[in-house]
């Protein structure tokens, strides 16, 4: 299977390169080229556009952060859809709205073209290490043609429905983690409060019941909320507005995990 791969950030160059590496014929595009650099010296090639990285490829991952950003690459003028040939495939890896996801799967359909979207968690570094987790939505036969492509970086790989409900799985994950955020940095606060160290709590609870993946990141941040909230508060609001979005269209309230996780992004000064 020839690979094609977009998006060549933080998460997703080391997908890309265990793909190179595991030795797939890859081609690689980018809107910015020192993103290609780390790939200088290996057998993955550049192309000009990504219709044509799409004519070079059986499947094309697209790892972009926004909505408005996969639709250009997929559907845009000389986006991948122009490129790709009938029975190719799409895997979108980015976190974006489910209906997103579901359109574009329509347009692609329309050229005998199958996406799935493949939303991924655990960053780069798991990635690098084949312990990436991605959640997957789409037809179980297209799933399976793109599970070796998908297993030279993640396992697990979690089948999840029809196409949307990895994103859905996966703004439900986000909620929850932001909520854990709020609720983490808010006990951590009410230790010290309390005269109790919150780096001495934090090593307790890590280890008790209360453990969470989000205390940890907190506690590796030094015990607060500002660092997380300079590198992914805007991401993570992002996630949660599409969950509370999705929750209000359903007629459902939010409910605790989604005041949580608004708590989190004010506390972060992101506020929904």
């Amino acid at each position: 299977m020839r690979v094609g791969f977009i998006g060549l950030g933080s998460q997703g160059a080391p997908m890309a390169r265990r793909i190179v590496d595991a030795g797939y014929a890859t081609t690689l595009w980018a809107r910015r080229s020192a993103t290609l650099e780390p790939f200088e010296g290996t057998a993955a090639k550049v192309a000009g556009s990504p219709a044509e990285l799409a004519a070079a490829s059986d499947l094309v991952c697209i790892c972009v952060l926004a909505d408005a950003d996969v639709e250009d690459v997929v559907s845009g003028p000389g986006g991948i859809l122009d490129g790709l040939a009938p029975g190719g495939v799409i895997a979108v890896h980015s976190t974006v709205h489910p209906d997103t996801c579901r359109r574009l799967a329509e347009q692609a359909r329309s050229r005998d073209v199958r996406l799935v979207d493949a939303t991924v968690s655990g960053g780069g570094e798991a990635a690098a290490q084949r312990r990436l987790l991605v959640m997957v939505g789409g037809d179980p036969e297209t799933v399976e043609l793109c599970r070796p492509v998908f297993a030279t970086y993640a396992d697990p790989i979690v089948h999840l429905g029809p196409v949307g409900s990895g994103q859905v799985t996966k703004l439900l994950n986000n909620a929850l983690f932001t909520a854990n955020l709020a609720t983490a940095a808010a006990t951590l606060a009410l230790g010290r409060s309390l005269a109790v160290d919150p780096d001495r709590l934090a090593e307790v609870v890590l280890h008790g019941t209360g453990n969470s993946f989000a205390l940890g990141r907190i506690a590796a941040a030094g015990g607060t909320l500002d660092r997380i909230a300079g590198h992914a508060g805007a991401t993570l609001r992002k996630d949660i507005r599409l969950m509370a979005a999705l929750a209000d269209a359903a007629g459902v309230p939010g409910g605790t995990v989604v005041e949580a996780a608004d708590a989190a992004l004010t506390a972060m000064g992101h506020p929904r």
